[in-house]
């Protein structure tokens, strides 16, 4: 689960965090989906082509104006994974507020070389709870459901197929 920021007023090379977030039309829930065969040599690392495939980085369910998040550092954030005749498993459970970077300190560094266009989506990053760094592992697999839920916004819910 991340939460994704989206620009809202064209900007470049913000200076400071709180002006930063002015230029915020709002946020929503991103189910980041990584395929983890493909982050090794033929896929081009971590960030490359295994975060690319069709379907991947679902957005939603809204788009929630930022003025109506009053601190956007403080939201609670889940993604819970459902199997067939399983109990669902909650794998993250986390806060924003656990955020390496806050969202304006993210919004300074980005624009320091990018010009962020309106509805520019930037995702913040995921809390601890990733399947792959498990023990034992924990991968996705076809008619596996997962929620990822953030306070304020709302859940968003996939299924793998």
């Amino acid at each position: 689960v991340e939460l994704a920021v989206i620009i809202g007023k064209q900007c470049v090379d913000l200076q400071t965090p709180d002006s930063a977030l002015e230029h915020v039309a709002g946020f929503t829930v991103a189910n980041d989906v990584s395929a983890r065969r493909w982050q090794g040599k033929k896929g081009g690392g971590q960030w490359g082509r295994s975060k690319s495939f069709d379907t991947f980085s679902p957005l939603g369910p809204c788009l929630v104006p930022s003025a109506a998040i009053t601190n956007p550092q403080k939201l609670k954030m889940s993604l819970t994974l459902k199997r067939e005749s399983e109990e669902p498993k909650v794998m993250q459970d986390s806060s924003t507020g656990d955020m390496i970077h806050g969202i304006g300190q993210l919004l300074c560094y980005i624009s320091q070389d990018t010009t962020l266009k309106p509805w520019t989506v930037i995702l913040t990053g995921t809390p601890e709870g990733v399947g792959y760094v498990r023990d034992p592992p924990v991968f996705l697999r076809p008619g596996d459901e997962v929620t990822a839920e953030i306070d304020q916004i709302g859940s968003l819910t996939n299924f793998v197929v």
